[in-house]
């Protein structure tokens, strides 16, 4: 039987119904389980992804989800990178990925206090079961209040002595995002709005124990779902495992070979077929979202001629305006708040009158919040100012 091929046009209508650009969702959640998770190294990207696909955007809403309901958890996850997932999924998360990041970060981080100042694990977990019993007593406390109780948060270390690139750092910053990648700590709410990027600590709940092959297995499964069909590059490089875990979870989880315009791609084995394509859709998503931060291999989304533009010299993505399941240009929101444009490919008369809309619907819920990506891109930076 000849290997089933799905071409980019198949891509791209699975893209626009799964990922919620073609139909919108009615809660945070939703958004979040038909993404695997959200971005959030930039604390706006959260709000910009999931109210792009929200029917009623609100920042509100997802707050509500992540600080009072808590039906979503921010963390350390694939590549090292921060992001929002549904709390369900964050233990699988947390044992295919983030135990054996924080197996290496701690090793950094002793290794980056010994040479700096000679202290040793002894020193670390004092601090740490400090900040710990700290946060006992406070129930949420800001950095900074975690300092006012454990003094040496404060101390300040030099990291990449003799380097380019040389800095003096507090090492409250370091501590606090180890002991969280340790699930002993949890980010709560914002200090400031919702585009705010200092949080509230507070006491992590104890994770259920997952076999961490069992739950690389149960990644890939969500991640098919919503990605495929992806290639062994795509997953190596979204999950930031090795190939072999790669391999076996594809394994583990029945996936079939299909070719796709790449060379060889995987679709969950009840997936084969095609689906239908969606009607006409146009979106803004911003720096970072994770629909086109979902694959190493972008051609079929993507015209390489555009790359320049859209990312920063490190591969990040900003801000995108798409038309039927392509990038079609890129947006940026004005110091006066205006949301501005730009086509690098022509969408036609529907196309142009689809993202004038959304761009007029993008400004009319962002209202007076203000917001500026962490990493800026060429087009974003000429179209914000």
């Amino acid at each position: 039987m000849a290997t089933p091929h799905i071409a980019p046009e198949q891509r791209r209508a699975r893209l626009g119904h799964r990922h919620l650009l073609a139909a919108r969702a009615a809660t945070p959640e939703a958004v979040t389980e038909s993404l695997v998770a959200l971005h959030a190294t930039d604390p706006a990207t959260v709000h910009l992804s999931a109210c792009a696909r929200l029917a009623t955007p609100d920042p509100a809403l997802l707050e509500d989800a992540l600080y009072e309901r808590r039906a979503l958890v921010r963390m350390t996850g694939m590549r090292r990178t921060m992001f929002v997932v549904g709390a369900d999924l964050a233990p699988v998360v947390h044992a295919s990925t983030t135990v054996a990041l924080a197996a290496v970060e701690r090793r950094n981080l002793l290794k980056v206090l010994r040479e700096a100042r000679g202290w040793d694990e002894e020193w670390l977990v004092s601090v740490e079961k400090s900040v710990l019993a700290a946060l006992a007593g406070r129930g949420e406390a800001t950095a900074a209040e975690l300092a006012a109780d454990e003094p040496r948060l404060r101390e300040k270390i030099v990291v990449a002595a003799g380097k380019s690139y040389q800095a003096t750092v507090t090492i409250s910053s370091r501590i606090l995002y180890h002991l969280a990648m340790r699930d002993l700590i949890v980010r709560g709410r914002t200090t400031g709005a919702w585009t705010a990027s200092q949080y509230r600590w507070r006491l992590a709940g104890a994770l259920p124990d997952v076999p961490a092959a069992e739950a690389r297995g149960e990644l890939v499964r969500r991640w098919l779902r919503a990605f495929g069909p992806g290639t062994e590059a795509d997953l190596k490089w979204w999950t930031g495992w090795t190939l072999g875990n790669v391999r076996a979870a594809l394994g583990a989880v029945g996936a079939v070979p299909v070719t796709v315009e790449e060379g060889t791609g995987y679709v969950l084995p009840d997936d084969v077929d095609p689906v239908p394509a969606p009607g006409p859709w146009a979106a803004l998503l911003p720096a970072l979202d994770p629909t086109p931060m979902g694959w190493q291999l972008r051609d079929f989304y993507l015209d390489p001629a555009h790359r320049p533009a859209l990312f920063d010299r490190s591969g990040n993505i900003g801000p995108t305006v798409w038309w039927n399941g392509r990038i079609v240009g890129g947006w940026a929101q004005a110091p006066d708040g205006e949301v501005r444009w730009r086509l690098l490919t022509d969408p036609g008369r529907a196309g142009r009158a689809a993202v004038e809309a959304e761009a007029e619907r993008l400004a009319g819920w962002l209202g007076t919040a203000r917001f500026t990506p962490s990493f800026r891109t060429p087009l974003e930076r000429e179209l914000s100012t």
